[in-house]
């Protein structure tokens, strides 16, 4: 079967990172915004990059579903959401407990079958979300 590319709605663009934080209206989650990004770029050793219009990607993963079907998304990605601030991680926590002792020990959150949700940085332990945005870049980095 010849492979399908996908047609992901963020792309890895040359948008600068730093100006899309200071353009964050809430002058707290902008400040949180930077301390996210510090700890993002700290767990994965990797430069941030915007993917799309309002999605910081650190590093880049590429898929390939069984029906073909191929793409990339960043190994970790941020957004300053006005509701909240989301990690995407790429369908790791539906594809591992291993997350379940860390995600018990974050503190405030939801989360999804691919995304993280806090609604403040002060609501979580940020050495256990730096703890799991290694951890799931790891797990990535090695499918």
């Amino acid at each position: 079967m010849a492979s399908k590319k996908a047609d992901n709605k963020s792309q890895p663009t040359e948008a600068s990172v730093e100006a899309f934080l200071n353009n964050v209206e809430n002058a707290q989650r902008r400040k949180e915004s930077f301390v996210i990004v510090d700890i993002i770029r700290h767990a994965t050793n990797v430069e941030p990059r915007m993917w799309g219009t309002s999605m910081v990607g650190f590093g880049v993963y590429r898929y390939e579903y069984k029906s073909g079907r191929e793409g990339m998304m960043p190994l970790i990605g941020f957004s300053p959401r006005k509701e909240n601030f989301t990690f995407y991680f790429t369908q790791v926590f539906h594809e591992s407990e291993k997350y379940a002792d860390l995600l018990a020990s974050l503190g405030k959150h939801k989360a999804g079958k691919s995304c993280l949700y806090i609604n403040k940085l002060a609501d979580v332990d940020e050495r256990v979300l730096e703890a799991l945005v290694r951890q799931a870049a790891e797990h990535l980095a090695g499918k």
